[in-house]
């Protein structure tokens, strides 16, 4: 029965995006755990250390492996399949070979060369901080190599919609690095905490191995580089690696800059982008990697169903994100209240300052929700079509005015001024006058909005065969629907705190579900009323999965 269940395939790109949400869940509840213990068992200026020490391995990871094989191998591995498993297993093993290869070696030469690039990545941290971060992103070099790996096995469960095996992987990766800082960390000090980083990327690659061999695909070596398959990879992913090179690059300037703030600024906006990411994975990057299999296979097979789907999935992400976005805003204050500012082992080391701080740039992101969980589906519609260089372009463009916005906002919120004054009086912010860090995400959102809308403008341009006419009066009702919503959501906060404690972890706790699932009934009601199709889809997508095939 167990095998069964996490061998079958998903049916439908919206029962997958579930699967995949749910998965997506599940790992965020682990990492609001994992995010709990760092904040109040690990000091301040030690978080700092353990998160900027992710940029360079992150850098490897998305330049050959985000940004580059999951981007490309999927649709090559398509037309291989269609011409016999043999040819698309070829592909596969030359494809793990030479990124094994190429992993290690680049690692490798980057571990002794680290020194040199920390100066870069953290000019403002001390000379102790810069040794110790050099230390923990030479152990960190691991994590790619065995995510690289990984990610490849994930692509080949896609294609054979083996969501629920696939879902897996995030929640062991997560248990790795939670068993790091329960176990690790107090008997190896700071380094612990990496070693928990690698615990749970090899637990991340072996949960997904044996799925892939259940589907004929064994691991071998093959040092077949001139395979036209592997080629033609290389040419697609050149584009996106580019591009993805900025986006990590982007990732580094905003780390330095923060080095240079007040302590505990990197973990601010790593604790604040970690929150405000969860609708992300929850809904945009489920239903993009859900949707890119099949839009890959349609846009060879079946152009019209490919346009469907992309409307489809739009109206979809539309109807989701949009209330979710004012909710997050309108509880922002209890969730980093109830997540980070409760002390589940010893004394609490999250404290008021940082709290507010980290609810008000979770504010921020919010605003830009809505773009954030709409770039991974848009970036993959394209590469459905084996278009990688306009996301690309857009990429780019989006990341240079993502820098300049960081300079500015920084700059301009560290003096006092009607801007500064503003944003504290916006954000309830009142008796903090140190609010710089507020500066990243405030030029992270805008570059995000940015990105959304040329690449919601190229694609109009790109797939003429696209019907927007239904987007836009469902994009109406969304908009009656959420508006209706927050303001019940407000006056259900407003009069909990008349009638209950909210002085309480336990206090927050229920003013926070009440205020949520009463949000939640109020919209799907008035969504409902509205007629809007949506649930309609969704719930017709979820019991077909379950459909005796005739």
């Amino acid at each position: 029965m167990f095998n069964r269940v996490l061998n079958s395939k998903a049916k439908n790109i919206t029962f997958a995006a579930l699967i995949l949400a749910v998965s997506a869940l599940i790992s965020q509840l682990l990492g609001f755990l994992r995010d709990n213990l760092l904040a109040n068992l690990v000091p301040r200026v030690q978080t700092d250390i353990y998160f900027a020490a992710f940029r360079i391995p992150d850098l490897v990871y998305g330049i050959l492996i985000t940004g580059g094989v999951v981007a490309a191998f999927l649709p090559v591995f398509a037309q291989y399949f269609k011409q016999g498993q043999n040819e698309a297993k070829n592909l596969t093993n030359n494809v793990l070979t030479f990124f094994l290869i190429a992993l290690v070696v680049i690692c490798s030469f980057l571990a002794i060369f680290t020194p040199y690039l920390i100066k870069f990545i953290v000019p403002g941290f001390s000379g102790e901080q810069k040794n110790l971060t050099i230390v923990l992103t030479r152990i960190m070099f691991l994590s790619p190599i065995l995510l690289g790996l990984s990610s490849i096995f994930s692509s080949i469960l896609h294609y054979f919609n083996l969501f629920i095996a696939y879902s897996l992987a995030p929640l062991f990766y997560n248990l790795g690095i939670i068993f790091g800082i329960l176990f690790f960390y107090p008997y190896f000090g700071l380094s612990g905490l990496a070693y928990g980083i690698i615990l749970g990327a090899l637990a991340h690659l072996l949960i997904q191995i044996p799925f892939a061999i259940k589907m004929g695909f064994r691991p071998t070596f093959s040092f077949n580089f001139k395979h036209p398959g592997l080629i033609k990879i290389f040419k697609l992913m050149l584009p996106r690696t580019v591009g993805s090179i900025a986006t990590h690059l982007n990732l580094i300037v905003i780390t330095a800059i923060a080095s240079g703030l007040s302590l505990g600024s990197i973990t601010i906006f790593n604790f604040s982008n970690n929150l405000a990411s969860v609708p992300i994975s929850l809904i945009g990057i489920s239903f993009a990697t859900a949707a890119f299999p099949a839009l890959s296979r349609d846009f060879l097979e079946e152009k019209e169903k490919f346009f469907k789907k992309i409307s489809s999935v739009f109206s979809q992400l539309l109807y989701l994100i949009i209330p979710l976005s004012v909710l997050i805003y309108l509880l922002r204050a209890q969730l980093v209240r109830i997540i980070l500012g409760t002390a589940i082992l010893k004394n609490g080391g999250f404290g008021w300052q940082e709290t507010r701080l980290t609810a008000a740039a979770i504010g921020i992101f919010c605003f830009s929700l809505f773009a954030s969980t709409f770039i991974p589906y848009l970036v993959r519609v394209f590469f459905s079509f084996q278009n990688t260089k306009t996301p690309v372009k857009i990429a780019l463009l989006s990341i240079l005015l993502n820098i300049i916005l960081c300079y500015f906002f920084v700059w301009s919120l560290s003096f006092n001024n009607f801007f500064q004054k503003g944003l504290i009086n916006f954000l309830k912010l009142k008796g903090i006058s140190n609010i710089s860090v507020l500066g990243l995400p405030l030029a992270f959102s805008i570059s995000s909005i940015f990105q959304f809308f040329l690449l919601f403008f190229f694609l109009k341009r790109k797939i003429s065969g696209l019907s927007y006419k239904d987007i836009h009066q469902t994009f109406l009702k969304i908009l009656i629907s959420t508006f209706i919503m927050a303001v019940i959501v407000f006056l259900t906060l407003q009069i909990y705190s008349l009638f209950g404690t909210t002085r309480t972890v336990i206090g927050i706790f229920f003013q926070t579900i009440l205020a949520g699932l009463t949000g939640i009934f109020f919209y799907l009601f008035l969504s409902f009323i509205l007629q809007c199709p949506e649930p309609k889809i969704i719930w017709s997508s979820i019991l077909s999965q379950f459909k005796k095939p005739q």
